[in-house]
């Protein structure tokens, strides 16, 4: 049962009262509520430019919060089970990077999995920390990356006892959760820190039947995406934290990168999000997961498309399953996923979350209704019938066990050049390639470019893959580290 003062929405309360006192503004932003910019505020509203503003007194400050933001902070702690939070406006990437940050330091290690989403490994290139990598399984029938086994877990420790910290995706972009919990504890037990990207799991604190949350699992951090499920502005995340961290230095971290103007239309609508699920979430997420199944099940019942749930479950790299993650493999119609992806958005205006070689997503979540499920489902069964094809010939895995042979922060602060990818076999990348979304890496900084690599980055290409990360534009060169 929430308690009565989740009822309340400090910073949007603020806001509201800001804006009854009709306040004649001297400071920025330069639109002045709106009047500077008709354009702008007919786009987006009077009552939105009106409380764009700056911080100031009444409304408080998020790099050194004492009044509004602070009790926001504190019924946000409340509601998800965690020792403090932070509101976080520069995305769930800086609240990935914070986590980082605040636990290791040049040199110091930290064990992930290697299917990490781009902000991790930054956040290895800001601070100088080693990565040691966990190579997740792969699902072959899918092509998918798994969750992290405690078994390798624990075999990662082993070989690095002086690890700081251990980061893990939980759950991972098509729903797969780790054994968050038996991870936590053997961190623990060998004085690790366990930091959680929990960017797809903010229903996971509010819903039933839903894997268990970071916080619940006794993680030290977790970093979750507000905006991806939880219903508020995109951009907006929290950063959760235990008892074990230091609230002072990890805000410390925070302001290193975050900034100084923060938007307070995303930090209400953090507020009032929070409000939303803390009163409403059960039902809220019940709804969700009854739709997510219920499009699982139609989509099953068209013979080519498999929509993968909890049957997947084996009790380790695949502890349990989001449900909410309508997640579908499409390579037995002969057709790669971001094919599917591009087809449902340019032929009948079908917007997913994202396609791969061989799956698409489609975010279930606040605002989804049993209609559009229907509209999906029609669509992918016209898109079988009217695009079908032999299945040989198609890459049948998303992830390749990278070479590391150099840190991230060495690599990409290295003497470089740049070559044809197609020449660039042996060499080792200087930046980044990854299809967007997910942003995952494909090849990273300081890895082997091996032939399976630049084989994938073609087929990636031809099949329409958002490629991104090089400063190539076309993703023809690379930068590779000068030997």
């Amino acid at each position: 049962m929430p308690s009565l003062q989740q009822s309340k929405a400090p910073i949007y309360e603020a806001l509201l009262k800001y804006k009854s006192m009709r306040v004649v503004p001297f400071d920025v932003p330069g639109h002045k509520q709106g009047r500077g910019n008709p354009e702008l505020t007919e786009f987006l509203g009077e009552k939105c430019l009106s409380v764009d503003v700056n911080s100031m007194k009444p409304l408080d400050n998020l790099g050194h919060p004492v009044s509004v933001i602070k009790e926001g902070e504190e019924l946000a702690a409340e509601a998800f089970g965690a020792h403090h939070a932070f509101f976080m406006v520069n995305g769930t990437t800086s609240a990935v990077q914070a986590m980082v940050m605040s636990v290791c330091k040049l040199g110091e290690k930290i064990i992930m999995p290697r299917n990490v989403h781009r902000s991790a490994i930054n956040a290895l290139i800001i601070s100088g920390a080693i990565p040691a990598y966990v190579n997740p399984g792969v699902n072959k029938e899918l092509g998918i990356p798994l969750g992290m086994s405690v078994a390798d877990v624990k075999k990662a420790i082993e070989e690095n006892p002086d690890a700081k910290a251990i980061l893990v995706n939980n759950p991972t972009y098509y729903g797969i959760c780790s054994d968050l919990r038996a991870i936590t504890e053997l961190a623990h037990e060998h004085n690790m820190l366990v930091l959680v990207d929990e960017a797809h799991g903010t229903h996971f604190y509010f819903g039933e039947n839903m894997p268990i949350s970071a916080m619940a699992a006794g993680a030290d951090m977790a970093a979750v995406s507000m905006h991806k499920t939880g219903g508020s502005l995109t951009q907006s995340s929290f950063l959760l934290i235990g008892k074990r961290l230091n609230v002072g230095r990890v805000r410390h971290m925070i302001n290193l990168t975050q900034t100084t103007s923060a938007s307070y239309l995303l930090l209400s609508s953090l507020d009032i999000s929070r409000r939303n699920l803390a009163l409403n979430g059960q039902r809220i997420f019940d709804k969700a997961l009854y739709l997510a199944n219920y499009g699982r099940d139609e989509v099953n019942k068209l013979s080519g498309y498999y929509a993968f749930g909890k049957e997947l479950n084996n009790g380790d790299s695949v502890y349990d399953f989001d449900c909410t993650k309508l997640s579908i493999h499409t390579r037995d119609i002969g057709l790669a996923g971001i094919e599917v992806y591009d087809i449902l958005r340019d032929d009948y205006g079908i917007q997913i979350e994202f396609g791969d070689i061989g799956n698409i997503l489609a975010i279930i979540s606040v605002g989804d209704r049993a209609l559009a499920l229907e509209r999906l489902v029609s669509a992918l069964a016209e898109i079988k019938r009217r695009y079908q094809r032999d299945k040989a010939g198609m890459f049948d895995h998303e992830y390749i066990n990278p070479v590391v042979v150099m840190g991230p922060q060495k690599a990409f602060y290295a003497q470089q050049r740049s070559v044809p990818i197609q020449e660039s076999k042996g060499k080792v990348s200087g930046e980044f390639v990854m299809a967007y979304p997910p942003g995952i890496p494909i090849l990273a900084p300081g890895e082997k470019i091996t032939e399976d690599i630049i084989d994938y980055i073609a087929y990636s290409k031809i099949k329409g893959c958002f490629l991104t990360g090089t400063e190539d534009m076309d993703i023809e060169n690379i930068k590779v580290v000068e030997e």
